[in-house]
C-alpha cells in the first residue's frame, strides 16, 4: 500500500431528502451548505423542484416518486450514510417512499423536519400526506424538529407559550419519535427559546433574540447542522445543543446581509460576521 494510500480518509456522511430551493435560501441548497460548514460530506435525494426566491414559492413541481426511490437507493448503495434528514417531501406517494427505508432500517440516524406549513401558514400537503407522517415516518424517526405552525398541523393546537410547548413536546413524544424538539422561534420575547424532550427530561435551549428579517432556511439549517452533528458521532442531546449555538450565529451573520428583496437566507458559513466576504475581486495574477 502506497503512502498516499494510506492517508486516505472517509469523510463523515449525510443525507438530505428534500426540495429545491432555486434562490438558496432553504432546502436541499440550505442542508448542503450546512453538512458543508459542519465538516461532513452532503448526499441528496430531491423531492420536488420550487421556483422561489426571497418572497415567495412562484412554482413547485413534485419529482416522481420512483425517481425519489431511485435517488435513494443509489446513495445508500454506494456511500455510508451516518444520519439523514427529511425535509420538503412534497406527496404522500414521496412521504410513504421514504418511510419504505426507514421501515428496512436504510437510515442510521434519522431527523424528520416536518415541512408541513409555509411560513405564510398555509398547508403544504394534503390531508394524505400528513397522516403519513403520522402513521410511518415520525415513529421511524430519531428526531423531528416541528417549529410552531407544525406543531399545530400535527395536534391541531399552536402554543403560545413555553408551558404549552412543553406540553406538545410531550404529546409529540407519544407519537413514536425517540426525541423532539419544538423550534420556538416565531414566540416573541427578548429570547429565542426550543424545547428538547427525551421522554424524560425537558430541556430548554435559548439564545438571545436577534432581530433580523433574514431568517429564510433557518429551519432546515438547523435540521441540517443536527444531522451532520449525528453523522460526526455526536449523541442526540449534544447534536441538538451545538446545532443551536451554529443556528444563532448563522442568524447574527445573516442580519447584516443584504440578499434579494424579501426575506433573506441565513448565513451558514459565518461569512457576512468576517470583514473581509470575497467582495473584492482577486488581484491580476498576470
Amino acid at each position: 500500500m502506497s503512502v498516499a494510500e494510506k492517508r486516505k480518509k472517509t469523510p463523515p456522511v449525510a443525507l438530505t431528502i428534500a426540495g429545491s430551493d432555486s434562490g438558496g435560501g432553504a432546502g436541499i441548497q440550505a442542508d448542503l451548505k450546512a453538512f458543508s460548514a459542519n465538516r461532513v460530506f452532503g448526499t441528496t435525494v430531491v423531492t420536488a423542484i420550487t421556483a422561489q426566491n426571497t418572497h415567495a414559492v412562484q412554482a413547485s413541481e413534485p419529482v416522481d416518486p420512483d425517481l425519489v426511490r431511485a435517488q435513494i437507493r443509489a446513495v445508500i448503495s454506494d456511500f455510508i450514510v451516518r444520519a439523514a434528514k427529511t425535509g420538503m417531501l412534497a406527496t404522500a406517494e414521496t412521504v410513504n417512499v421514504v418511510a419504505e427505508f426507514a421501515d428496512k432500517g436504510a437510515f442510521e440516524k434519522l431527523v424528520v423536519d416536518p415541512v408541513l406549513v409555509s411560513s405564510t401558514g398555509t398547508r403544504l400537503l394534503d390531508k394524505a400526506a400528513e397522516n403519513a407522517y403520522l402513521e410511518r415516518l415520525i415513529p421511524k424517526s430519531t428526531l423531528i424538529t416541528p417549529n410552531l405552525s407544525e406543531v399545530k398541523a400535527l395536534l391541531g393546537k399552536l402554543p403560545s407559550n413555553l408551558e404549552e410547548m412543553i406540553a406538545a413536546a410531550r404529546e409529540l413524544k407519544k407519537m413514536g419519535p425517540r426525541y423532539v424538539l419544538i423550534k420556538g422561534g416565531h414566540l416573541s420575547g427578548s429570547e429565542s427559546t426550543d424545547i428538547f424532550y427525551d421522554g424524560q427530561t425537558i430541556l430548554k435551549l435559548s439564545a438571545s433574540r436577534i432581530q433580523t428579517d433574514n431568517t429564510h432556511g433557518s429551519g432546515c439549517t438547523l435540521s441540517a447542522a443536527i444531522t451532520a452533528n449525528l453523522a460526526k458521532g455526536m449523541d442526540v442531546t449534544e447534536a441538538v445543543k451545538t446545532a443551536k449555538v451554529y443556528i444563532t450565529r448563522t442568524i447574527k451573520a445573516g442580519s447584516l446581509w443584504q440578499l434579494g428583496l424579501g426575506h433573506g437566507p441565513v448565513d451558514q458559513f459565518i461569512w457576512a460576521s468576517q470583514e473581509d466576504m470575497g467582495s473584492q475581486p482577486p488581484e491580476n495574477s498576470n
